[in-house]
């Protein structure tokens, strides 16, 4: 098989069907997902093992693929003839090599392409603070990132520093220089890059991920000593966020990143794609804004209030994610049953519709 050939021609397949996802494993049809729906190419050979690891072959550098068999596992980026950009890990099941590869789109879309709420370009002109994308893998947490990084480097002069692994939307500079360091090649880790940060005259720094203490710590604090800090998380909404970066924490040390989140928190955005009647997916979000109830809360270990705090508060900005699972079944952008199944409070949907 020509490995080059036949990742090229799949990876045309994801790009020209809309796709988000390319699967490609041993004893399986290479398989795409579209619009939530995973579709086998069957005018594809079944993939052998050989196949999968022809394929390693022509992503990873020898000194990746020299990890990559080490540690069972990789994460990597793909530059497809330079008008697209695929995430991928490589991974081994059964002793036998998978690999996963997501579509990262070439051109950043704006908050109201991406049917985001427009509040969120507050946050992008804030000069301080921490704000959180949160939700399940898969769901728009980087591309809302990249949206509002967007909007910062169009209006304003900042020295914007990007941790990634690996990093997936490449932005140009246009009024802010913007410095984008990839774990493993650029930088060490996350901690390490974050560590070093504090001595590089930065104003806006976007974290891929939150992963382990050293990190959030960073993070936290990065936030309340002059920087703007975007990062994600893979949590469902903002009391059980609060609650994973605190309970990341020493017990004797809990306090005190209570007090430090109350001070640097400015919001948490938690997002779901939800298929659209109409073709593709649309997104349904919850914004928690962080005012003096809120922070309360938080230094207080009240966390699990601050749930009808976003219910009660939708005239200072703050949005529900029942409200708007509604709001879109309502319009008729999405079916009932997926609404359902996007919330995590079905019986307060059922009350809205």
């Amino acid at each position: 098989m020509d490995y080059k050939a036949t990742l090229e021609n799949l990876l045309e397949t994801v790009i020209r069907e809309n796709g988000s996802d390319l699967h490609l494993s041993a004893g399986n049809y290479p398989t795409i997902r579209v619009d939530d729906a995973l579709i086998p190419l069957q005018s594809h050979a079944e993939l052998t093992a050989e196949d999968t690891l022809g394929f390693v072959t022509h992503f990873l550098s020898p000194e990746q693929k020299e990890i990559f068999l080490q540690d069972k596992e990789i994460d990597f980026s793909y530059n497809h003839k330079g008008k697209a950009r695929f995430r991928g890990n490589s991974f081994f099941q059964q002793g036998k090599i998978s690999i996963a590869l997501r579509l990262v789109p070439g051109v950043i879309k704006t908050l109201e392409e991406l049917n985001l709420p427009p509040i969120l370009e507050s946050f992008a002109q804030r000069k301080q603070g921490f704000f959180l994308v949160v939700g399940p893998v898969g769901q728009g947490k980087t591309t809302t990132l990249a949206a509002m990084i967007e909007i910062i480097n169009s209006e304003r002069s900042e020295h914007i520093v990007i941790i990634e692994d690996p990093i997936e939307y490449l932005h140009k500079n246009k009024k802010s220089i913007i410095a984008q360091r990839e774990v493993g090649s650029d930088t060490e880790s996350f901690h390490t890059a974050l560590h070093s940060v504090f001595r590089q005259d930065v104003d806006v720094i976007m974290v891929g991920e939150m992963r382990g203490l050293d990190t959030i710590s960073a993070a936290v604090t990065a936030g309340e000593t002059g920087h703007l800090v975007f990062s994600t998380l893979h949590t469902n909404d903002a009391p059980q966020t609060i609650d994973r970066i605190i309970d990341s924490f020493p017990g004797d040390q809990q306090d005190q990143i209570r007090l430090q989140l109350a001070s640097s928190l400015i919001g948490i955005f938690s997002i779901r794609l939800v298929p659209r009647i109409s073709g593709g997916l649309i997104p349904a979000y919850e914004l928690l804004i962080n005012n003096t109830a809120v922070a309360n809360l938080i230094r207080e270990a009240r966390t699990h209030e601050i749930k009808t705090v976003i219910e009660t508060s939708s005239e200072l900005g703050m949005i529900d994610m029942n409200r708007s699972l509604a709001d879109l079944v309502r319009r008729g952008e999405i079916n009932p049953e997926d609404a359902f199944a996007r919330s995590i409070n079905p019986d307060g949907l059922e009350r809205l519709l």
